[in-house]
Order: structure tokens, then sequence, then C-alpha cells
């Protein structure tokens, strides 16, 4: 499959590994894509992790996104940037992994991950575990060739209703093919929680960006995003429900309240806390 291990996957080398303890490893962002988003660095983080989680356990599970404490958002990544990649793994087994990792580029931090926790689930169920160890050995050898990944197309958001500054809901709508459903995952196709998260976050943004309460020539940021939670498999072709709600702490920040529901249920929850900067 030409996207398996390309259209979605973002750890090119591998250059420190012990199974079940920590990893470091690097990515080269291609620099054609348009834009390489917060959420994706994390998703490079989480993908460190799920190779040490699942050589720690022989390839009999792999790691889904479940639970992340904090994630911090330190600085942006521009096209062209080498993130070197950092995990340490709290605790590893058949039933689940804990772990905290990090991002940076040259001497700059990008990303904080910090107490996230993934259920393990059969390997067999997502991709071929026989292709994922080869895969492996390649990451911790030679490395993979650089520059295959050719950017995402965010999913269609429609607006729907909202009190500007307050709240805002809309319809989120997962494609029914994309080129990474072939790499997450070829067995099993699953929207992946990133690209969902990466989406209320900008959703959340258009409810901070009118907020009135910022100080003159202030514009807000993302700080952080705490709490959040996916509970269930998002497949291809789904309609989600998002809503994003701002409660203001003084004039110098705020935290957006964010939430996507999947057939009446809730699928993800997540709080993200927004902080007034001034442009330089």
């Amino acid at each position: 499959m030409a996207d398996h291990f390309a259209a979605f996957s973002f750890v090119d080398r591998i250059t420190l590994f012990e199974p079940g303890r920590r990893a470091c490893g690097l990515y080269v962002v291609p620099a054609g894509v348009a834009a390489f988003p917060s959420c994706l660095v994390a998703e490079a983080v989480g993908q460190l992790a799920a190779w040490a989680a699942m050589a720690h356990v022989e390839f009999r599970g792999r790691p889904v996104a479940a639970l992340a404490g904090e994630t911090r958002f330190c600085s942006e990544v521009a096209p062209g940037s080498t993130l070197l990649l950092a995990v340490d793994l709290r605790s590893c087994d058949d039933d689940a992994v804990a772990y905290a990792g990090r991002a940076r580029v040259d001497e700059t931090d990008v990303i904080e991950l910090v107490d996230c926790l993934g259920p393990m689930l059969p390997v067999e169920e997502f991709d071929s575990p026989s292709e994922l160890a080869a895969r492996l050995r390649l990451l911790r050898g030679a490395g993979a060739p650089a520059g295959a990944f050719r950017g995402v197309v965010a999913p269609r958001v429609v607006p729907s209703s909202g009190v500007p500054g307050v709240s805002a809901s809309a319809t989120l709508h997962v494609p029914e093919s994309a080129p990474f459903f072939g790499d997450h995952f070829p067995r099993r196709p699953v929207f992946p929680a990133t690209l969902l998260l990466d989406a209320q976050i900008n959703h959340a943004m258009t409810v901070a960006n009118a907020a009135t309460h910022w100080p003159a020539g202030a514009k807000p940021a993302p700080s952080r995003m705490t709490h959040v939670k996916m509970r269930s498999f998002i497949p291809p072709a789904a309609v989600l429900e998002i809503g994003a709600e701002l409660t203001p702490h003084g004039n110098e920040s705020a935290t957006i309240r964010l939430a996507a529901r999947m057939n009446g249920k809730t699928a993800a929850t997540a709080r993200l806390e927004v902080v007034a900067r001034t442009a330089a």
C-alpha cells in the first residue's frame, strides 16, 4: 500500500531505543507542505512512544490514543524543520502504556506531552505485525527516506450556531477516503485523534478571536490542552457535532471546553487554555 508508512508516519529515524523505557528519534518536516500544526508534532511524539511500546510487547499490541493529561504548546514548526523527538515510558505492558514526551527544533522546545495513557489493543486489528517489525528495523538502522508526507486536507467544518466570543457549534465531516487512512490504519481505517483535535483547536480559536476581554493590541494563542479523552474510534465518513465554550480568566487568559459528539454520543472531550500574546 503506497500510503503505508508515508501518508501519516512522522518518525524518520530512531537514534536511541530501549523498548518499554525510552526512545529518541527525528523527523524531517517536508519543506513542500503548507504547514505542520502542533497536533501533528504531538502525533510524532506519540508514534515514537508507540514504537517503544510495540517492541516491548513483541508486536502483540499497539497503543491507541485515549487520555492525555496535558499538552504544552511551546512554539510553531516551520516546513523544512527537523524535529528532535524523545519519550519516556513510565509503564508498559500488554494492557496499556503510560508515557511523557517532547519535541524540539534545534534548541527550541516545540511541544511537551505529560501524563499520556494509551490502552494496548491487538496489533492484528490495525496493521501487519511483520510489516511493523520490518519498519522498526529500518528506523533503527539507516532510517526511512524523508519527504514522504504530502500534507493532509483538513476535514470540512460547517458552523451551525453560537454566541460570538462565548460559544460556537459546528458540524465536522470526516472524509470518506483520504491518504492518511492507508497509514492510520491499513486494516482498520480510523480518523486520527490529532486531526480531530487540530480541527477543534481551529474552531475554538474562532471563539477566542471574537472575545472582547483581551487587552488592546494582544491576540489570543493556544497555550496548552488538558483533560483530553478519546472515547470512541471515528470511522471514515463520520459526521460529528463539535462545540466550544469559552470562560475568561481576567483579561489575559481563557479556558475553552471542547466536545465532539458522534451518533448522539460523546466521542471526545478536552480543555484548551488560551493566553493573550502581544505581537512583536
